[in-house]
């Protein structure tokens, strides 16, 4: 099944004292790949100005900008339209010999910084304590074990917006069992890298199950690679796999690669950060 969708995601910066100069990246763009197909996006700024386009080292397609002019807020409106599949389903479990395969894979250098450590999904004490109470383990099958862990993070989490803050250290959950999607991503991340299996992050948006709009914040899950399988998508926060709700903006080894914007401004005071997705199901692909 291919399913079409508009996105509409709005950043805006208001600051307590005009500002001198806004220097800016942003992940905003849905990746072009064989699962996604973009037929539009387009950036809008307030204060206006020219864009950078950009490819990262994960392969997404960022924008700079520069804004060297006063100005009491900074505003960004993206719009996306978007194809989500058709996409396979991953099989039951890993053909035999999928371990050493798998051992031998992730010497290459594109999975190899997906095995390791990065800012927000790495080993802790508190991460250590959690697996042992639950009884995780990798068990014969990583893509098994893989299902198994997803479900199990959305069993003992409790979703609760603004729980946590986007740098929180996985500590924060794994202590208090409640925050929000890119924590459940850093914690599965964490697990899957500790079992020797490739993981990323990914940043999106989630969309609606049937033809209409919804209005939210952007999303986040995971995506494991197995050999003669390829990447495979878990969001431990809705206990799914990834299906065509999922669309997919940038990937990397967690939120600090990717976020929907990053940057710094002179000038004095602080500033409030406004966020605001809409997402449309179409009923049918737009001629």
């Amino acid at each position: 099944m291919i399913v079409s969708y508009t996105v509409e995601h709005a950043i805006r910066f208001d600051y307590e004292t005009p500002i001198q100069t806004s220097v800016m990246t942003l992940y905003l763009c849905p990746l072009r790949d064989r699962a996604q197909t973009v037929h539009e996006f387009s950036l809008r700024t307030d204060p206006e100005g020219r864009f950078f386009e950009f490819t990262d080292p994960f392969g997404n397609t960022a924008h700079f900008l520069d804004r060297a002019r006063p100005h009491p807020r900074f505003e960004v409106r993206a719009h996306s339209r978007v194809e989500v599949g058709p996409l396979a389903s991953a099989p039951e479990g890993l053909e035999p010999g999928a371990s050493e395969a798998l051992r031998s894979a992730v010497r290459t250098p594109e999975l190899w910084p997906l095995t390791h450590p990065s800012h927000f999904a790495r080993p802790s004490p508190a991460l250590d304590r959690f697996v042992a109470k639950h009884n995780i383990a990798l068990g014969d099958d990583p893509l098994v074990g893989a299902r198994e862990l997803c479900a199990k993070l959305n069993d003992v989490f409790e979703y609760i917006p603004g729980h946590t803050q986007v740098d929180s250290p996985i500590e924060d959950i794994l202590e208090t069992g409640r925050g929000v999607c890119q924590d459940y991503a850093h914690v599965m991340a964490s697990i899957m890298r500790g079992w020797g299996v490739p993981c990323r992050y990914v940043s999106g948006y989630l969309g609606p199950e049937a033809a209409g709009e919804a209005t939210g914040e952007s999303h986040a899950w995971v995506e494991c690679w197995f050999p003669g399988v390829g990447w495979v998508g878990f969001d431990p926060t809705n206990n799914t796999e990834g299906d065509e709700r999922h669309v997919r903006v940038a990937v990397g080894r967690d939120y600090a690669d990717v976020p929907p914007s990053r940057g710094v401004f002179r000038g004095n005071g602080d500033s409030e950060l406004t966020t605001e997705v809409k997402i449309e199901r179409l009923s049918k692909n737009p001629a």
